[in-house]
């Protein structure tokens, strides 16, 4: 059972495993007061993709700008991520360049990662889940969230690592951590620390105010 906290609506959400008893589950999530307080409490405030907003890339602090005379298609300059062209539309023009920056890192990461541990991957995909940051199929496609390319590069190499292991054992065995370690380098504590302690930050980026 997985109690999550949705940080644009502050909706509390219950997650059960196949067949659990929901009655039980219920009581469990009632008696979790404490924790929900505390996750209402860190929500963050959204940061619309706006110019003079500051937003994490790569991990490091981005500001967004917009200038007419400048090129429809951001470009990231001296700290700045700075579009041209008319400012209706700019909020979309910014997350489809991310979108696009995080599709092309990790389909690069994930096929070193890949030709390592020897798999295949049939296809690289980003969306933008609420509830996880990367899933394997048994098919060989591996799905992201996007927003891994706002963390720090170690964070979303980590969660590479972790999806192409899935490729090795479609679970969560001790094996299985060992070709994470494996992959990776080292145990990926830290980088999974750091986006719990921040996932509600990246998911606040681009969300309307």
């Amino acid at each position: 059972m997985k109690l999550s906290v949705d940080n644009a609506t502050g909706q509390v959400r219950l997650t059960l495993p196949p067949r659990a008893p929901v009655g039980e589950a219920l009581r469990w999530a009632e008696g979790q007061h404490d924790w929900i307080a505390r996750a209402l409490a860190r929500r963050t405030a959204p940061v619309p993709f706006e110019p003079g907003a500051a937003i994490l890339y790569l991990g490091e602090e981005v500001g967004l700008g917009w200038d007419s005379g400048f090129p429809r298609t951001p470009l990231l300059d001296d700290g700045q991520l700075i579009a041209g062209g008319p400012r209706e539309g700019y909020e979309r023009r910014v997350e489809r360049w991310l979108r696009r920056q995080a599709l092309a890192v990790m389909s690069a990461e994930t096929a070193e990662y890949a030709a390592r541990a020897d798999v295949t991957v049939t296809r690289v995909a980003v969306g933008d889940p609420k509830g996880r940051w990367g899933s394997c199929a048994a098919s060989g496609v591996i799905r992201y969230s996007w927003r891994l390319i706002l963390a720090p590069p170690e964070v979303r190499r980590a969660t590479v690592a972790h999806e192409v292991a899935h490729r090795v054992h479609m679970n969560h065995s001790a094996a299985f951590h060992a070709v994470v370690r494996e992959l990776y380098g080292r145990e990926p504590s830290r980088e999974r620390a750091w986006l719990r302690a921040n996932a509600m930050r990246l998911h606040s980026f681009g969300r309307a105010s």
